[in-house]
C-alpha cells in the first residue's frame, strides 16, 4: 500500500523531505533511484496512522490514476521493500545482515554471503488455434475471470521449455510457433513476466483440476472477464482482438511491431 495525496484520478505521491512531514514514522528507509532529478525514497511506516488529505492506496488501484512514470517507480519501490523485509537475516548462518554501499544488495557480516533483490521469471503465453485464443480460468483469480496461461521457469529450463511444460501440465495440449512478444515487471511480489504468442499444435484440452478449474478457445468478438490493463496478459490479448496474427507469423520485436509495456 502506498500513501497518497489526494483522491480519484488527482491522487499524487506525496513530494517531502521525511516521513515526519506527513505525520509518520519511518520503520525502514531505502534509496531507489530518481525521477525527473529528484531522488527517491521507500519507507516502511512503523504505523496505520493516515495523512491529512491521504490515504492508503495499491499499485493495482493506482495504475492509470497516477502518473506512469510514478507508478513504475512505486512498483520497484514495492519490490524492493519485499525483498529487504525478506532478507533482513542471513539464509546461510542467520545474522543480520547489512546493506552494500556499491550496490542494491545485503551481506552478511559473519559469513560474507551476499543477496541480491530475488527476480522470479514467469513465462505468460497467447495461444491461437483458428482464430481463437486459449483463455483460463485459474482457481486463484476473481469471479468470472479469464487470462492466458502462465507459470514459473524451473531449474534447468529455456523460456521456450517453460512455455510447453506449462500448456501440457495446466491444458493438456501441445504448442509451436513459440514467439517473444514483451516482459514486464510484476513486483507480487517479485516475478519478471515474460510474454509470448504461439499456436496450437495438437491435443484436447483437460484442465489439471488444481491450478485450473476451466479453460477454452474464444473468438475476439466472444471474451469472458479478461483482466485490467495494468498487466502484460491483457497486453497479450488486446493484440489478439486487434488481429495480431498475420499471414507470416505474428508481429514480434525486430518484425512489424515492437511491445512497450507503457504503451
Amino acid at each position: 500500500m502506498l500513501v497518497m495525496e489526494g483522491g480519484g484520478n488527482s491522487s499524487s505521491v506525496p513530494f517531502v523531505r521525511d516521513l515526519a512531514d506527513l505525520g509518520l514514522r519511518g520503520a525502514t528507509e531505502r534509496y531507489v533511484g530518481t525521477l525527473d532529478g529528484r531522488h527517491c525514497y521507500c519507507a516502511e511506516t512503523a504505523d496505520d496512522a493516515v495523512p491529512e488529505g491521504g490515504a492508503y492506496r495499491g499499485l493495482r488501484y493506482l495504475y492509470g490514476r497516477l502518473a506512469e512514470n510514478l507508478h513504475k517507480v512505486a512498483m520497484r519501490a514495492a519490490h524492493l521493500m519485499v525483498w529487504d523485509a525478506n532478507e533482513r537475516y542471513c539464509g546461510r548462518c542467520g545474522a543480520e545482515t547489512e546493506d552494500k554501499t556499491e550496490t542494491v544488495a545485503k551481506e552478511c557480516p559473519r559469513c560474507g554471503h551476499v543477496s541480491f533483490p530475488r527476480i522470479s521469471p514467469a513465462v505468460i503465453v497467447l495461444v491461437e488455434r483458428e482464430g481463437k485464443a486459449l483463455l483460463a480460468r485459474a482457481t486463484r483469480f476473481a469471479e468470472n475471470m479469464y487470462s492466458v496461461l502462465a507459470g514459473f521457469v524451473e531449474p534447468g529450463e529455456t523460456l521456450e521449455e517453460t512455455v510447453k511444460r506449462e500448456i501440457r501440465e495446466e491444458v493438456g495440449i501441445t504448442v509451436k510457433n513459440i514467439h517473444y512478444f514483451g516482459s514486464q515487471p510484476w513486483p507480487f511480489p517479485d516475478s519478471l513476466m515474460i510474454a509470448f504468442t504461439a499456436e496450437y499444435e495438437s491435443g484436447e484440452i483437460e484442465i489439471d483440476g488444481l491450478e485450473i478449474e476451466d479453460a477454452g478457445w474464444f473468438a475476439r468478438d466472444d471474451l469472458p472477464l479478461i483482466p485490467g490493463r495494468i498487466s502484460i496478459a491483457r497486453s497479450l490479448i488486446d493484440w489478439f482482438v486487434e488481429g495480431g496474427r498475420s499471414a507470416d507469423g505474428p508481429s514480434r520485436p525486430g518484425k512489424e511491431k515492437v511491445y512497450r509495456p507503457d504503451e
